[in-house]
């Protein structure tokens, strides 16, 4: 029991040794790293909040519609469409169904997207007539997206275990258990020209309301 105060004695005196080690004996190195470390962390939040600020901002339906190719085109014929505006009062914007909603396939799409840039500062589709031109390979390169994600972005919102069929049009009802909720088809396959003007092409099929 004697040996207690000495043994207590000695940790704080070990305590205090190598603290005076740490500000007084080699006080540059230890501050050093303190600064890195907790400067690290700030510049990492910092930059972790400014780069997911960025995300969301090109997101928007405001970034968008920043291009006529994309404002005077698509944007337009997305106007009056049921998803544009219906009884629920639930709009959809372009990145609602055209941008993946998983963190790392939203950054992977966000990556392809960049080439679109490039696209825009060549004037690749500065004229309607070279939209018009370009829409089927366009409409062909999303279909395949979506096609190959089994319509992820669309199951988002309108998922079919939760479809009540009775409230549906009897065609409709009839396909989808049919086809969708057994997996044969996707939505893609049957809803491409709900949201834009088809190409006009005799090989395209599909139900467009």
């Amino acid at each position: 029991m004697s040996d207690a105060p000495a043994r207590r004695q000695g940790f704080w005196s070990r305590l205090f040794g190598r603290l005076r080690t740490w500000t007084v004996a080699r006080p540059a190195t230890h501050f050093s790293l303190l600064f890195l470390t907790v400067g690290g962390f700030i510049a990492g939040v910092l930059f972790w909040g400014t780069f997911n600020t960025a995300m969301e901002v090109a997101n928007t339906e405001e970034f968008c519609i920043s291009c006529h190719e994309m404002r005077d085109n698509v944007y337009q014929e997305l106007h009056g469409t049921i998803h544009w505006a219906n009884r629920s009062g639930v709009r959809a914007i372009c990145s609602d169904c055209h941008v993946p909603h998983p963190w790392t396939l939203k950054i992977a799409r966000k990556m392809q997207a960049s080439t679109e840039v490039l696209g825009h500062l060549l004037g690749v589709l500065d004229t309607r007539e070279k939209f018009q031109n370009k829409r089927l390979e366009l409409a062909q390169h999303e279909w395949a997206r979506m096609q190959a994600n089994r319509s992820a972005e669309c199951r988002f919102c309108h998922r079919p275990e939760s479809m009540d069929l009775a409230k549906q049009k009897p065609q409709a009802a009839s396909v989808h258990q049919a086809q969708l909720l057994t997996g044969e088809k996707t939505c893609i396959d049957c809803h491409k020209g709900i949201a834009h003007t088809l190409p006009v092409v005799d090989e395209i099929k599909g139900f467009d309301d």
